[in-house]
């Protein structure tokens, strides 16, 4: 059971978190926290501050996680002699932070290592709670520091788990809490190299951490409760009368999370699909929801498409070059510059002299067009949004790319990409459309 941040943002969302974990005792549950709302991203202006020698700012950062924090605690434990206990190990998680962010300031210097170190303690503080106000509530439970059984390469802010140990470290180390009746509280998103130094998956990554642990665990099921009834046909904040889709393929929401849908990390579902576990996406907010399954055998659904999403920010890079025709090496350079910079490519279209890709970040987007620009003509194109189509087997359903297009016959559509997966359409708008391209589109096929 994963809980992401809104889930354990404040003392009534823990509280709640606490109602649900009580049933599932029977299920022998995991639970898998991130760090309450907004905390990482407080952790990180606070290493920046750091690092700029703003040290009063820094300081002023840490005292209020830490004030919130006792809040929470106190809010949450009716027990005094509890509550005492988990005051100081909140003060001790503290004094290290403001020791690792004082060492920051008098350096200069912000490492990925530091920014590590310093982000975990938001699932530290996290987890220390919730594993006070469970037993507070009478539910036995152990929590175990992900550090002990999650481990992963030196890439310390985008970690890849080392599955294998990983499997074997958590039999150990876990297998034993549950068998003793006792609930098990670890973090996500953290998890440490194999001689003991902290490091982060990317950003959202308690999915990622919760499904590991599933499959390491072969669970019967990987829930991950989030604020959201589900994963909706498109995003709420943009479209009107969105539905919940009740179950849909891991392949589909693959596709999803990938191309820009909040509710689940990118690669939430990989090790789930390696076992073939079912993921629940489902809302703390509504505990009785049925939220979305996710899983390998879908019932047939009666629309062509189950979601629209999109990424807002994206730029399209178009490279031409007479010589790529016929030059059967002429791709492999363009994407060994993309593969020195460590930067990936959502959708790429290609004709004999040309070649357009989109990415969605800026890091080092100067210097990968300088090295483009040594063997082609660059054309940068910005302000530009990223939509994509996902349905079951589309690629072999007559008429659905005529009816996407024919409906958006008004806007200008660039670098359409069809073929290239089983279950989506992808294509890229001028950002000031986007929200009335997805309007037009769910309307179309949703009604």
């Amino acid at each position: 059971m994963k809980f992401g941040g809104t889930s354990v943002q404040d003392s009534d969302a823990i509280g709640n978190v606490v109602n649900i974990v009580k049933t599932r005792l029977k299920r022998k549950p995991v639970i898998v926290s991130s760090a309450t709302a907004r905390t990482t991203d407080t952790l990180l202006q606070c290493c920046r501050y750091a690092s700029e020698g703003n040290y009063e700012k820094a300081s002023d950062t840490i005292r209020q996680i830490k004030e919130r924090h006792l809040k929470i605690a106190k809010e949450l434990i009716s027990d005094e002699i509890l509550l005492e206990k988990l005051n100081s190990q909140i003060k001790e998680l503290i004094d290290n932070l403001r020791d690792i962010v004082k060492g920051i300031y008098l350096l200069s210097e912000l490492s990925d290592r530091s920014i590590a170190k310093v982000v975990s303690h938001g699932e530290l503080l996290s987890t220390l709670i919730l594993f006070f106000a469970l037993n507070d509530k009478g539910v036995k439970a152990e929590l175990v520091d992900a550090r002990d059984f999650m481990f992963t390469n030196m890439d310390f802010t985008n970690a890849e788990p080392l599955i294998d140990i990983i499997t074997e470290k958590v039999t150990q180390r876990l297998k034993p809490i549950l068998s003793s009746g006792k609930v098990v509280v670890t973090q996500g998103f953290i998890a440490s190299t194999t001689d003991g130094v902290t490091t982060t998956f990317s950003r959202g990554g308690s999915d990622y951490s919760a499904s590991i642990i599933g499959m390491a665990m072969n669970a019967e099921e990987v829930e991950i409760w989030t604020d959201v009834d589900g994963i909706l046909t498109a995003d709420p904040r943009i479209v009107d009368n969105t539905r919940i889709i009740k179950e849909i393929s891991f392949r589909e929401a693959a596709e999803l999370a990938y191309f820009g849908a909040k509710v689940l990390h990118p690669s939430t579902i990989l090790p789930a699909v390696e076992k073939n576990i079912p993921v629940r996406v489902l809302n703390s907010r509504n505990p009785e929801g049925k939220g979305t399954l996710i899983t390998n055998n879908v019932e047939e659904s009666q629309y062509l498409i189950k979601s629209i999403t999109s990424k807002k920010e994206i730029k399209v890079i178009n490279i031409y070059s007479p010589k790529m025709l016929l030059a059967h090496g002429f791709l492999k350079k363009v994407f060994e510059v993309f593969d020195k910079y460590k930067t990936s490519v959502d959708l790429i279209t290609t004709s004999e002299v040309n070649v357009s890709l989109t990415l969605d970040n800026d890091d080092n987007i100067a210097e990968i067009i300088n090295e483009l620009s040594g063997f082609s003509e660059v054309n940068l194109e910005e302000d530009k949004s990223l939509v994509c189509v996902v349905g079951n087997n589309l690629k072999y359903i007559p008429g659905v790319a005529k009816k996407v297009f024919q409906v958006l016959g008004d806007f200008n559509i660039a670098m359409i990409s069809q073929g290239a997966s089983l279950v989506n359409i992808s294509f890229v708008v001028d950002r000031e459309n986007l929200n009335l391209v997805l309007q037009t589109l769910h309307k179309e096929f949703f009604g």
